[in-house]
């Protein structure tokens, strides 16, 4: 089942912020993130606002086309809201965004660039299932504008793919990442994940070395969480498979550093690994704090510390905007000090660092101790992330910084939750 959404304050009807969160954007770029809530299947692990066929019926609102025609109106709300300001990055996730025809998947875009200038540089990506697309799809969602993709491989492994019920076979990942090759997209990422019940270390290594065998630009890993009413946590609740190992999944991050180190690519955020040049921009906003706006049911957007998240039913989420009005369920302001202590959380997880100027005395003092602990280091040469921003860091922007080290990276949560007042 997909998860709650939080509680929160009640949101304006026409999607209005406050005057304080358009100051601070100013005339800066945003980001958009498009979620599609449909899947064929939901897969045992996964607890994401997503939505089968069987799932939704046939009830009005409920249908894709109901949906399209939502996204658009939710495009062009935003767009009455922000004003006209440049697009930095679009990323299409779910969900299975290539369930919907390459022509409709372009169309969405096509609705972003109606309303807000998107320039040439911006990134633009879509997640895709391997079993939903052929070369003809991939060119065609080249041809409308897309230039970067992530394939949801999740494991090269057949037993593991069977516990995490994904329809794909091994095999066929090498297959899409030639068809996006050829159809010139100029980043392909793979998406891993480890510490599923059943899996070994040698499963993993064998996950990871596929992978690298068919040369992405980019490669995220992330370790399985087991999320409350998905049907593999009642398979683990009654004994059928085992829980998940903390110390089996530092062993897989860790070999995962080692592979992906060795051939080249370079970890920028706690579970994403890149060749230079080809980090992903989209996430990196939401990491450093960047505003954007989340289009469909379930989206949650920031923008000036104002946050949002949208009704998750695709039904609720038409009908609202049938009627002129946001979709958005609630909304919170953050205090300043909740924004600092998010900025601590996100930016700890880069490896550029945290700014030390954003801690406060007592938090400092305790920097020695976890230096001596051997978990970050202090630094003043920003690390990394040079190609994925307009030009090299300031001085002010490199100050000095903070930076997980490799046994940090493993215990990140508990050196935050150390360092935090």
């Amino acid at each position: 089942m997909p998860s709650a959404l939080p509680d929160g304050d009640p949101a304006p009807a026409d999607g209005s912020l406050p005057a304080s969160a358009l100051a601070e954007l100013g005339d800066g770029p945003v980001s958009l993130y498009l979620h599609v809530p449909f899947c064929a299947t939901r897969c045992g692990y996964c607890d994401f606002n997503t939505y089968t066929a069987a799932e939704l019926g046939s009830a009005p609102g409920s249908s894709r086309q109901a949906f399209l025609d939502a996204a658009r109106a939710e495009v062009a709300l935003a767009a009455r809201v922000l004003g006209e300001r440049p697009i930095a990055t679009v990323f299409v996730g779910g969900g299975t965004p290539t369930l919907l025809d390459a022509a409709e998947l372009v169309g969405l875009l096509d609705a972003v660039r109606q309303h807000f200038p998107l320039p040439d540089d911006a990134e633009v990506t879509t997640e895709c299932n391997p079993e939903s697309v052929d070369a003809g799809y991939l060119d065609a969602l080249v041809a409308g504008g897309f230039n970067r993709i992530s394939f949801g491989m999740q494991s090269a492994a057949p037993q593991v793919l069977r516990v995490l019920e994904r329809s794909h076979t091994p095999g066929r990942v090498a297959d899409v990442v030639g068809w996006a090759r050829a159809s010139g997209f100029g980043s392909v990422s793979l998406d891993l994940i480890y510490g599923t019940p059943g899996e070994s270390l040698a499963d993993w290594r064998a996950s990871l070395e596929t992978a690298l065998g068919n040369d992405p630009d980019h490669i995220s890993a992330y370790a399985l969480i087991i999320e409350d009413g998905t049907r593999l946590a009642a398979q683990i609740r009654r004994g059928q498979v085992p829980a998940p190992d903390d110390d089996d999944q530092a062993d897989k991050y860790l070999l995962a550093d080692e592979l992906l180190g060795a051939s080249g690519m370079a970890w920028y955020e706690l579970s994403n690994w890149s060749r230079p040049g080809h980090e992903c921009r989209h996430n990196l906003a939401y990491w450093r704090g960047a505003p954007w706006w989340g289009i469909g049911p379930g989206a949650h957007s920031h923008v000036g510390g104002v946050r949002w998240w949208n009704v998750k039913h695709p039904r609720r989420y038409s009908a609202a905007l049938q009627e002129g009005q946001s979709p958005a369920a609630a909304r919170e302001v953050l205090p300043a000090e909740d924004r600092r202590v998010e900025r601590v959380l996100l930016e700890s997880r880069l490896v550029e660092g945290l700014d030390l100027e954003v801690l406060t005395a007592s938090e400092r003092a305790r920097v020695p101790e976890l230096v001596a602990r051997g978990l970050v280091v202090e630094t003043d040469e920003p690390a990394g992330l040079r190609s994925s921003r307009s030009g090299p860091l300031s001085a002010a922007e490199a100050g000095q910084r903070l930076r997980l080290t490799l046994r940090g990276r493993l215990l990140a949560d508990a050196v935050v939750r150390d360092l935090l007042d």
